[in-house]
């Protein structure tokens, strides 16, 4: 690293409404440096990205590129410039080639022959000198998750990104495949490339970055060296005051077995890859927390879906609590199942409503919250929302906000709530046992916590701990290791659609995961209801 200047944001402010997303924000990249940004969701990191990208337009402030000016607006000008992106969520076409993928946009569309013999080369060139290896014609959908990120990197760096922004690069990755991509980081910057680097692994953070940005509730609140500074300075100055680790103590007693899967197994036209089960055998008790872990891709999609009623068993048996699982999300609800989906934004909310009906859409046919199946009880339905509100610490407006406008915090809260908390019924309401007021029996949460601050994974964490005391059966699905381990009473790991033994927490390392998650250990099939 030297002190030469690649990138300076200067008093950057954006406002969206009364909301001050950016408030005069200042920072310096320099050649050849590791920038670490921090902060709670809502903070304004995606904001801030978005300005210097070109997606938004700042209110005010300024953005000089190796000392010239960059417009706003313009993503194509921040593409000249040389700053690249590598989104969470990749943006890659499956059907495609990884030399089609990396060339796309990179050519006139009126240009009458691609001259893909010329790309090949600058691709392979490229790869070389970072240390990317990459077959050119391999198909994207036949790539791991590693692969895939590695030519997300490679099509910025082919486009000639000096400056490089990493959205949580590592949150679908194994350890293996995280190790590799650090080694791939301290060899790009060895040779002068600047890179922000955006995490709430404080661990991986402190690891990799030379210096840290913290921002919280839209300001630049703290700058340091890494040297300087430790993980629970960190999270103090993201959240502004001291985050416990939820109190985690060993599942006081296992009830009875709630969910039974014999090996099942699940196909239909959507399946894509390894996206599907294959003779999965499992035991969900009352009063446990399982979690799965597993690269994104291997079957945890399949699993969710199987057990909130979004896909139906081709072979094996599916009970709850019993009785046959039926391939319906309204059934499941009544009988006692709770979702955490793991795509907050597309299925755990509708955007464009309102926080109160987001509350209680999913029982929406109770009769605490209709009458006659059409005619909505609203004073009721608010009054839920703001239960859940007070309860799960949601904040963004109140019950009419529209659901969009919350950070991922605090929707993620607001899903939670509405998984959970069970709704208050009058006498009469009380008769109709179809619709039980009781507590979950059987909470599925797919990746509970991706993408989410420090605080809120303590609080997410914390609430799902609860409900299993309470006697729930906690069903984790998460590609984080550490959540893996800290919540699990028993994990097991999924690979190519089939589901290892699961083992008491205590008995699995990190590495016999990671190891497990790439497929390097044959998973052995649990039969159901077999001690574990």
């Amino acid at each position: 690293m030297n002190n030469t200047t690649v990138l300076r944001l200067q008093g950057i402010t954006k406002r969206f409404g009364t909301l001050v997303a950016n408030d005069a924000i200042s920072l310096d990249l320099h050649a050849g440096e590791v920038l670490a940004l921090l902060g709670e969701n809502g903070a304004g990191k995606s904001t801030l990205m978005s300005i210097l990208f070109g997606h938004y337009v700042a209110d005010g402030g300024s953005i000089e590129v190796f000392g010239a000016p960059l417009p706003p607006g313009n993503p194509k000008a921040a593409l000249a410039a040389g700053v690249g992106m590598v989104h969470q969520h990749f943006t890659l076409a499956d059907n495609l080639s990884v030399l089609d993928n990396v060339m796309m946009g990179t050519e006139a569309l009126w240009r009458p022959v691609s001259r893909r013999a010329a790309a090949r080369a600058k691709l392979l060139e490229v790869a070389q000198r970072f240390g990317l290896p990459v077959q050119p014609d391999a198909k994207i959908g036949s790539l791991s998750v590693g692969e895939r990120q590695r030519v997300e990197i490679l099509k910025a760096l082919y486009r000639g990104a000096r400056i490089l922004i990493l959205d949580e690069p590592t949150a679908v990755l194994t350890p293996q495949e995280s190790e590799a991509l650090f080694a791939t980081l301290a060899q790009m910057v060895a040779q002068g490339l600047s890179v922000i680097f955006i995490s709430h692994k404080l661990g991986e953070v402190l690891r990799v970055s030379q210096r840290i940005a913290v921002l919280r509730s839209g300001k630049l609140v703290a700058e340091a060296r890494t040297a300087d500074t430790t993980q629970a300075q960190l999270a103090l100055w993201m959240v502004g005051h001291a985050v416990e680790a939820p109190l985690r103590r060993p599942a006081r007693s296992v009830g009875d077995a709630v969910c039974v899967l014999d090996h099942v197994s699940t196909s239909s036209d959507k399946d894509q890859g390894q996206n599907r089960l294959r003779e999965v055998s499992l035991t969900l008790r009352a009063g446990e927390i399982t979690a799965i872990a597993g690269v994104s891709g291997n079957g945890q999609v399949a699993l969710a879906e199987l057990l909130c009623g979004t896909r139906r068993a081709t072979s094996g048996t599916a009970l709850l609590m019993g009785r046959a699982l039926p391939p319906s999300p309204a059934r499941l609800v009544q009988r006692g199942v709770a979702r955490i989906p793991e795509d907050r934004h597309t299925v755990g909310v509708v955007g464009d409503l309102p926080v109160w009906e987001n509350a209680v859409s999913e029982r929406l046919r109770s009769p605490v919250f209709s009458r006659w199946s059409w005619f909505v009880r609203r004073a009721a339905a608010r009054l839920h929302a703001q239960r859940i509100e007070k309860a799960f610490d949601v904040r963004g407006g109140g019950p009419m906000a529209p659901a969009r406008s919350l950070s991922g915090g605090n929707m993620q809260k607001l899903i939670l709530g509405r998984a959970l908390l069970a709704p208050e019924q009058d006498e009469e309401d009380a008769e109709n046992r179809k619709y039980p007021t009781r507590a979950p029996r059987l909470i599925v949460a797919h990746q509970p916590t991706w993408g989410l601050d420090i605080g809120a994974v303590a609080y997410v964490q914390q609430q799902l701990i609860a409900a299993r005391e309470a006697g729930a059966a906690v069903l984790v699905i998460s590609d984080d290791l550490d959540e893996v381990l800290a919540l699990g009473d028993r994990v097991a790991v999924m690979h190519g659609g089939r589901l290892g033994e699961a083992r008491p927490a205590a008995a699995w390392t990190r590495e016999a995961i990671g190891l497990a998650m790439a497929g390097a250990a044959a998973p052995q099939q649990q039969r159901a209801g077999a001690t574990p």
